[in-house]
Protein backbone atom coordinates (compact mmCIF):
# COMPACT_ATOMS: atom_id res chain seq x y z
CA UNK A 1 0.00 0.00 0.00
CA UNK A 2 2.86 2.86 0.34
CA UNK A 3 3.94 1.74 -3.08
CA UNK A 4 0.42 3.12 -4.25
CA UNK A 5 0.38 6.02 -1.69
CA UNK A 6 3.87 6.91 -2.64
CA UNK A 7 3.62 6.91 -6.55
CA UNK A 8 0.04 9.39 -6.34
CA UNK A 9 2.10 11.37 -4.65
CA UNK A 10 4.91 11.37 -6.73
CA UNK A 11 2.39 11.60 -9.94
CA UNK A 12 -0.29 14.03 -8.67
CA UNK A 13 0.80 15.94 -5.78
CA UNK A 14 4.18 17.02 -7.10
CA UNK A 15 3.06 18.32 -10.63
CA UNK A 16 0.29 20.38 -8.82
CA UNK A 17 2.28 21.93 -6.70
CA UNK A 18 5.14 23.06 -9.50
CA UNK A 19 2.77 23.90 -11.53
CA UNK A 20 0.79 25.54 -8.93
CA UNK A 21 4.00 27.64 -7.94
CA UNK A 22 4.92 28.57 -11.41
CA UNK A 23 1.16 29.61 -11.95
CA UNK A 24 0.78 31.45 -9.01
CA UNK A 25 4.05 33.25 -7.33
CA UNK A 26 4.88 36.39 -7.90
CA UNK A 27 8.66 36.84 -8.83
CA UNK A 28 10.80 39.46 -8.19
CA UNK A 29 12.98 38.94 -10.87
CA UNK A 30 13.28 36.73 -14.53
CA UNK A 31 15.94 34.80 -12.78
CA UNK A 32 13.55 33.28 -10.35
CA UNK A 33 10.85 32.93 -12.67
CA UNK A 34 13.65 30.94 -14.99
CA UNK A 35 14.84 28.91 -12.41
CA UNK A 36 11.28 28.04 -10.88
CA UNK A 37 9.95 27.32 -15.00
CA UNK A 38 12.99 24.87 -15.32
CA UNK A 39 12.84 22.89 -12.47
CA UNK A 40 9.34 22.21 -13.35
CA UNK A 41 10.22 21.24 -17.13
CA UNK A 42 12.90 18.87 -15.70
CA UNK A 43 10.80 17.30 -12.61
CA UNK A 44 7.60 16.85 -15.55
CA UNK A 45 9.93 15.32 -17.97
CA UNK A 46 11.54 12.85 -15.59
CA UNK A 47 7.99 11.66 -14.16
CA UNK A 48 6.65 12.06 -17.57
CA UNK A 49 9.02 9.30 -18.72
CA UNK A 50 9.08 6.66 -15.24
CA UNK A 51 6.49 7.21 -13.68
CA UNK A 52 4.23 4.31 -13.73
CA UNK A 53 1.06 5.72 -15.41
CA UNK A 54 -0.84 3.05 -15.11
CA UNK A 55 -1.65 3.58 -11.73
CA UNK A 56 -3.37 6.67 -12.52
CA UNK A 57 -4.15 6.77 -15.86
CA UNK A 58 -1.75 6.28 -19.13
CA UNK A 59 -2.61 10.02 -20.89
CA UNK A 60 -2.71 11.56 -17.50
CA UNK A 61 0.75 12.60 -18.20
CA UNK A 62 -0.08 14.64 -20.90
CA UNK A 63 -2.45 16.65 -19.15
CA UNK A 64 0.18 17.96 -17.00
CA UNK A 65 2.48 18.69 -19.68
CA UNK A 66 -0.52 20.72 -21.02
CA UNK A 67 -1.22 22.55 -17.99
CA UNK A 68 2.89 23.24 -17.76
CA UNK A 69 2.49 25.22 -21.30
CA UNK A 70 -0.92 27.18 -19.98
CA UNK A 71 1.29 28.24 -16.74
CA UNK A 72 4.60 29.24 -18.37
CA UNK A 73 2.67 31.30 -20.82
CA UNK A 74 0.30 33.05 -17.98
CA UNK A 75 3.16 33.56 -15.70
CA UNK A 76 5.64 34.69 -18.26
CA UNK A 77 2.91 37.96 -19.29
CA UNK A 78 3.29 38.72 -15.51
CA UNK A 79 6.95 38.82 -15.49
CA UNK A 80 8.10 39.78 -18.53
CA UNK A 81 9.04 43.31 -17.99
CA UNK A 82 11.18 42.87 -14.45
CA UNK A 83 14.86 43.04 -14.15
CA UNK A 84 16.67 39.80 -15.16
CA UNK A 85 18.14 40.01 -11.70
CA UNK A 86 18.14 42.35 -8.72
CA UNK A 87 19.81 42.68 -5.03
CA UNK A 88 18.36 39.60 -3.68
CA UNK A 89 17.23 39.37 0.45
CA UNK A 90 18.14 36.15 2.32
CA UNK A 91 14.84 34.64 1.72
CA UNK A 92 15.25 34.99 -2.01
CA UNK A 93 18.74 33.70 -2.16
CA UNK A 94 17.56 30.67 0.14
CA UNK A 95 14.54 29.76 -2.81
CA UNK A 96 17.28 30.26 -5.50
CA UNK A 97 19.40 28.07 -4.12
CA UNK A 98 16.49 25.85 -3.46
CA UNK A 99 15.60 25.95 -6.81
CA UNK A 100 19.13 25.25 -7.96
CA UNK A 101 19.71 22.12 -6.17
CA UNK A 102 16.56 20.70 -7.38
CA UNK A 103 17.17 21.09 -10.94
CA UNK A 104 20.65 19.53 -10.21
CA UNK A 105 19.01 16.20 -8.59
CA UNK A 106 15.73 16.21 -11.24
CA UNK A 107 18.43 16.75 -14.43
CA UNK A 108 20.52 13.57 -12.65
CA UNK A 109 17.53 11.81 -12.90
CA UNK A 110 17.03 12.62 -16.34
CA UNK A 111 20.38 11.33 -17.36
CA UNK A 112 19.90 8.25 -15.69
CA UNK A 113 16.63 7.39 -17.37
CA UNK A 114 18.16 8.11 -20.98
CA UNK A 115 20.27 4.75 -21.04
CA UNK A 116 17.00 2.98 -20.41
CA UNK A 117 15.95 3.09 -24.18
CA UNK A 118 18.77 1.31 -25.95
CA UNK A 119 20.88 -1.71 -25.53
CA UNK A 120 24.54 -2.25 -27.08
CA UNK A 121 23.72 -6.50 -26.80
CA UNK A 122 22.05 -8.09 -29.92
CA UNK A 123 18.39 -8.30 -29.00
CA UNK A 124 15.66 -11.31 -29.36
CA UNK A 125 13.41 -10.46 -31.95
CA UNK A 126 9.96 -12.21 -30.67
CA UNK A 127 6.29 -12.04 -31.33
CA UNK A 128 4.22 -10.29 -28.66
CA UNK A 129 2.99 -13.04 -26.87
CA UNK A 130 -0.77 -10.93 -26.09
CA UNK A 131 -3.31 -10.38 -28.91
CA UNK A 132 -6.23 -8.64 -26.81
CA UNK A 133 -6.08 -5.22 -26.74
CA UNK A 134 -3.64 -2.01 -26.01
CA UNK A 135 -0.80 -3.28 -23.11
CA UNK A 136 1.36 -0.92 -20.87
CA UNK A 137 4.96 -1.94 -19.73
CA UNK A 138 4.88 -1.43 -16.37
CA UNK A 139 8.52 -2.59 -15.89
CA UNK A 140 11.19 -2.41 -18.82
CA UNK A 141 14.09 -0.77 -20.02
CA UNK A 142 17.95 -0.90 -19.47
CA UNK A 143 18.35 0.55 -16.10
CA UNK A 144 17.16 0.58 -12.71
CA UNK A 145 15.20 3.75 -13.11
CA UNK A 146 12.52 2.35 -15.43
CA UNK A 147 13.09 -1.74 -15.09
CA UNK A 148 13.65 -2.45 -11.11
CA UNK A 149 14.53 -6.37 -13.12
CA UNK A 150 17.54 -4.76 -14.08
CA UNK A 151 19.73 -4.92 -10.43
CA UNK A 152 19.60 -8.86 -11.54
CA UNK A 153 21.65 -10.32 -13.89
CA UNK A 154 19.51 -12.99 -15.02
CA UNK A 155 16.13 -10.64 -15.33
CA UNK A 156 17.91 -7.51 -16.59
CA UNK A 157 15.63 -7.30 -19.44
CA UNK A 158 12.54 -8.34 -18.14
CA UNK A 159 8.89 -6.88 -18.99
CA UNK A 160 6.28 -6.86 -16.90
CA UNK A 161 3.11 -6.28 -19.30
CA UNK A 162 -0.06 -4.94 -17.59
CA UNK A 163 -3.06 -3.96 -20.15
CA UNK A 164 -5.16 -0.72 -20.27
CA UNK A 165 -8.78 -0.46 -19.86
CA UNK A 166 -10.92 1.97 -21.78
CA UNK A 167 -10.22 4.86 -19.26
CA UNK A 168 -6.14 3.78 -19.27
CA UNK A 169 -5.53 2.38 -16.12
CA UNK A 170 -4.62 -0.95 -15.62
CA UNK A 171 -7.53 -1.75 -13.12
CA UNK A 172 -10.76 -1.11 -12.06
CA UNK A 173 -9.95 0.45 -8.60
CA UNK A 174 -6.82 1.53 -7.07
CA UNK A 175 -5.76 -2.11 -6.03
CA UNK A 176 -8.59 -4.01 -5.79
CA UNK A 177 -8.40 -7.45 -4.26
CA UNK A 178 -10.77 -9.53 -7.22
CA UNK A 179 -8.86 -10.93 -10.04
CA UNK A 180 -11.16 -9.83 -12.71
CA UNK A 181 -10.94 -5.77 -12.14
CA UNK A 182 -7.37 -6.38 -13.56
CA UNK A 183 -7.88 -5.49 -16.91
CA UNK A 184 -5.47 -8.45 -18.39
CA UNK A 185 -6.81 -11.21 -15.58
CA UNK A 186 -7.58 -13.94 -17.93
CA UNK A 187 -6.00 -12.82 -21.32
CA UNK A 188 -4.75 -15.69 -23.56
CA UNK A 189 -0.62 -15.76 -23.74
CA UNK A 190 0.52 -17.30 -27.15
CA UNK A 191 4.32 -18.47 -27.84
CA UNK A 192 5.98 -15.53 -28.94
CA UNK A 193 8.03 -18.28 -31.48
CA UNK A 194 8.60 -21.78 -32.66
CA UNK A 195 10.64 -23.30 -30.21
CA UNK A 196 10.27 -25.95 -27.38
CA UNK A 197 9.24 -25.97 -24.38
CA UNK A 198 11.65 -27.27 -21.98
CA UNK A 199 9.95 -26.13 -18.66
CA UNK A 200 6.16 -25.57 -17.12
CA UNK A 201 3.73 -25.35 -14.04
CA UNK A 202 0.89 -25.44 -14.00
CA UNK A 203 -0.65 -26.51 -10.12
CA UNK A 204 -0.28 -23.19 -8.21
CA UNK A 205 -3.21 -21.24 -7.28
CA UNK A 206 -4.24 -17.33 -8.23
CA UNK A 207 -3.51 -15.25 -5.06
CA UNK A 208 -5.65 -12.44 -3.89
CA UNK A 209 -3.43 -9.70 -4.34
CA UNK A 210 -1.77 -8.47 -2.57
CA UNK A 211 -0.73 -12.08 -1.32
CA UNK A 212 2.46 -13.21 -3.00
CA UNK A 213 4.12 -16.38 -3.36
CA UNK A 214 8.01 -15.49 -3.07
CA UNK A 215 9.19 -19.40 -2.49
CA UNK A 216 7.86 -20.04 -6.36
CA UNK A 217 8.49 -16.82 -7.67
CA UNK A 218 7.45 -17.86 -11.20
CA UNK A 219 4.42 -19.37 -10.47
CA UNK A 220 2.53 -21.30 -13.32
CA UNK A 221 4.66 -21.04 -16.22
CA UNK A 222 6.04 -22.15 -19.35
CA UNK A 223 9.76 -22.04 -20.19
CA UNK A 224 10.72 -22.33 -24.37
CA UNK A 225 13.50 -22.00 -26.37
CA UNK A 226 13.07 -20.34 -29.99
CA UNK A 227 14.42 -21.53 -32.79
CA UNK A 228 16.33 -19.18 -34.03
CA UNK A 229 18.40 -18.34 -30.17
CA UNK A 230 19.29 -20.94 -27.62
CA UNK A 231 18.35 -18.62 -24.34
CA UNK A 232 15.44 -19.66 -22.41
CA UNK A 233 12.25 -17.51 -22.97
CA UNK A 234 10.42 -17.66 -19.59
CA UNK A 235 6.60 -16.64 -19.20
CA UNK A 236 5.50 -16.31 -15.60
CA UNK A 237 2.72 -15.85 -13.52
CA UNK A 238 0.02 -17.98 -15.68
CA UNK A 239 -3.41 -18.47 -14.08
CA UNK A 240 -3.99 -21.56 -11.97
CA UNK A 241 -5.19 -24.73 -14.03
CA UNK A 242 -4.30 -22.56 -18.09
CA UNK A 243 -1.23 -23.67 -18.82
CA UNK A 244 -2.25 -26.32 -21.91
CA UNK A 245 1.51 -27.12 -23.13
CA UNK A 246 3.93 -29.55 -21.24
CA UNK A 247 8.20 -30.33 -21.14
CA UNK A 248 9.39 -31.54 -24.47
CA UNK A 249 6.74 -30.04 -26.27
CA UNK A 250 7.18 -28.30 -29.84
CA UNK A 251 5.06 -25.09 -30.33
CA UNK A 252 4.58 -23.16 -33.53
CA UNK A 253 4.14 -19.06 -32.98
CA UNK A 254 0.83 -18.08 -31.87
CA UNK A 255 -0.49 -21.38 -30.52
CA UNK A 256 -2.10 -20.57 -27.15
CA UNK A 257 0.20 -21.46 -24.38
CA UNK A 258 -2.28 -20.81 -21.74
CA UNK A 259 -3.95 -17.36 -19.75
CA UNK A 260 -2.29 -14.54 -17.65
CA UNK A 261 -2.97 -15.21 -13.75
CA UNK A 262 -1.52 -14.06 -10.46
CA UNK A 263 0.26 -16.77 -9.21
CA UNK A 264 3.65 -16.74 -7.46
CA UNK A 265 5.63 -13.78 -6.50
CA UNK A 266 3.28 -11.09 -7.75
CA UNK A 267 1.32 -8.27 -5.90
CA UNK A 268 -0.92 -8.35 -9.20
CA UNK A 269 -2.22 -9.73 -12.00
CA UNK A 270 0.35 -8.97 -14.92
CA UNK A 271 2.71 -11.17 -17.76
CA UNK A 272 6.51 -11.49 -16.77
CA UNK A 273 8.45 -12.48 -19.46
CA UNK A 274 12.25 -12.49 -20.02
CA UNK A 275 15.11 -13.94 -21.83
CA UNK A 276 17.72 -15.58 -20.22
CA UNK A 277 21.40 -17.03 -21.24
CA UNK A 278 23.61 -19.04 -18.96
CA UNK A 279 22.28 -17.30 -16.37
CA UNK A 280 22.15 -13.84 -17.83
CA UNK A 281 19.61 -11.32 -19.07
CA UNK A 282 19.77 -11.40 -23.17
CA UNK A 283 17.31 -8.34 -24.25
CA UNK A 284 13.98 -9.32 -26.49
CA UNK A 285 12.32 -7.16 -28.93
CA UNK A 286 8.70 -7.06 -30.56
CA UNK A 287 8.30 -5.71 -34.12
CA UNK A 288 12.08 -4.67 -33.30
CA UNK A 289 10.76 -2.10 -30.49
CA UNK A 290 12.77 -2.50 -27.64
CA UNK A 291 10.19 -1.65 -25.03
CA UNK A 292 10.76 0.59 -22.05
CA UNK A 293 8.06 1.69 -19.03
CA UNK A 294 5.24 3.04 -20.81
CA UNK A 295 5.20 1.65 -24.07
CA UNK A 296 2.63 0.60 -24.98
CA UNK A 297 1.58 -2.12 -27.62
CA UNK A 298 -1.51 -2.16 -29.46
CA UNK A 299 -3.00 -5.65 -30.47
CA UNK A 300 -5.58 -7.14 -31.68
CA UNK A 301 -6.10 -10.86 -32.86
Amino acid sequence: MFGIIFSITMLIVLPVAFIGVLWKASFKTKLEWLLDALTTAVLLVWLFQSGNWSWVGYFFRYLWLGLFIIALVISWKKIRSLPFTAKYEKSQKRSIGIHVFLLFVFGAYNTFVFPSYTVDEEAIELAFPLKQGTYFIGHGGNSVQLNYHHAYESQKFALDVLKLNKIGTRASGLYPKDLYKYAIYGDELYSPCNGKVVESRNDLPDLTPPEMNPENPEGNYVALVCEQHEATIFLAHMQYGSVNVTEGEEVKKGQLLGMVGNSGNTSEPHLHIHAELDGKGVPITFNNRFLVRNSLMRTEK
